[in-house]
């Protein structure tokens, strides 16, 4: 994601998934879907989110940032969880 122009940057993904306790009728509906069309062997299904976060490199805080951000904003920790991975 960073361009070669730009100031050193790192990129992290970050994955947020309802938490297993959660219900998820998109997930539901999508896997009833696959049966009802020949599919009937996908026995679960799970919908989430993908973000790619481009960091400017600050040593040490961009792995911070981006934890920061996934925490704070992009996961609502009632019902989500999330994890990140740097690129």
């Amino acid at each position: 994601m960073s361009s070669p122009d730009s100031p050193s940057c790192s990129d992290y993904e970050v994955i947020v998934r309802l938490k297993p306790e959660v219900l998820d009728p998109e997930a539901r509906a999508i896997q009833e879907t696959l049966t009802r069309i020949g599919f009937a062997g996908v026995k679960g299904l799970q919908v989430s989110k993908r973000y790619v976060l481009s960091i400017e490199d600050q040593g040490a805080n961009a792995a911070g940032h981006a934890e920061q951000i996934a925490r704070e904003y992009l996961a609502n920790p009632v019902s989500e969880t999330f994890q990140i991975r740097k690129l």
